[in-house]
């Protein structure tokens, strides 16, 4: 392939992580702007296996080493949520784009530290909240924005899965684990996005792994404007699977079942004086979506909602809601 054939946005994988070919390999292919170039593991054994599975041209060995690579444009951070903020730094630093999973930091702190590297430096930062890209949420926003719900009232989001596997990651407090890091931070921002602000924690009730981990949670939210919000989020307990949100105002409401995986199947529910409407936008994954979003913001210098300093937003509420419910914040690995 020559420079002038070469896609427009070359993107190396820090991690041979599960998430990678939903999130990222099998939507560039879609994507006739952007490659998957190279994949780094700290087992190079494991990273030329994963390579040779899903069609990359090369690897790595150390995250470092692509991260340095002059011919890679932006670097892809699927790894555990405690060092989510050590290699976005790295990256920042070496020049290259940065699209990271959430949640983007360990805390807010962190977030804030990113936050302001980011702005310093001539890159787009992008955390990978890819449900925010799908035109379910933007019609949803559209809706509340129109006054046709009248003057909110309360916000409900919930994301909950069966995790049983107690010897995953996402238990481990040194990785910046817990439920509200990895389901609940979900929650958290889908909040913020339909209660169009960043509300207070007024409480939060845990149910603990361990003394430092939830593997389940609840908070009552308190928004500027006057209206109130619940998050809910598991790993493990009796709610098994719950993947939703709930927007009522003075004059309506609206439901979406599956706000958070839409392509694999979504419906909107509003319902006012005038009566009960369902909607769906398609099965195109929100993945797809998110990989438009992220080469649009590089290659042609789009706007994107998922910034860091959204995810500072975001990252504040998670700690306030750690703090409420008496457990320590997470911290960097």
């Amino acid at each position: 392939m020559t420079e002038e054939q070469r896609p427009g946005l070359r993107i190396g994988i820090l991690g041979a992580a599960n998430i990678a070919p939903a999130s990222l390999i099998e939507p560039a292919k879609r994507n006739p702007e952007v490659v998957v170039a190279a994949v780094a593991a700290r087992d190079g054994a494991r990273a030329e296996q994963f390579a040779r599975k899903h069609g990359i041209a090369r690897t790595y060995d150390s995250y470092q080493a692509l991260i340095d690579a002059p011919d890679l444009d932006a670097v892809y951070i699927p790894l555990p949520n405690g060092l989510h903020g050590r290699w976005t730094r790295a990256a920042i630093a070496a020049g290259k784009h940065v699209l990271c999973e959430k949640p983007f930091t360990a805390n807010a702190e962190e977030a804030r530290e990113i936050a302001t590297l980011a702005a310093e430096s001539d890159r787009v930062v992008m955390e990978a909240f890819h449900y925010r890209y799908h035109p379910l949420i933007t019609a949803a926003e559209q809706i509340i924005a129109s006054g046709e719900l009248g003057k909110l009232v309360r916000v409900e989001t919930a994301l909950s899965f069966p995790l049983p596997k107690f010897s995953d990651i996402r238990y481990n407090y040194d990785l910046a684990g817990g439920a509200v890091m990895d389901a609940g931070c979900y929650a958290v921002h889908m909040a913020r996005v339909l209660g169009g602000a960043t509300p207070e924690v007024v409480s939060a009730q845990a149910k603990l792994h361990d003394p430092r981990i939830d593997r389940a949670m609840t908070a009552e939210l308190a928004f500027p404007a006057g209206h109130t919000g619940r998050i809910s989020c598991s790993m493990w307990s009796t709610d098994i699977l719950r993947i939703s949100a709930k927007v009522v105002g003075e004059s309506g409401s609206m439901r979406l079942i599956n706000p958070v995986l839409p392509g694999m199947g979504h419906l909107m529910v509003v319902r006012t004086e005038k009566g009960r409407r369902i909607r769906q936008f398609g099965r195109r994954p929100s993945y797809d979506y998110q990989l438009d979003a992220f080469a649009g913001a590089v290659l042609h210098g789009e706007p994107i909602p998922t910034t860091p300093e959204d995810a500072v937003e975001t990252m504040t509420v998670i700690d306030a809601v750690y703090q409420a419910a008496g457990l320590p914040l997470r911290i960097p690995s």
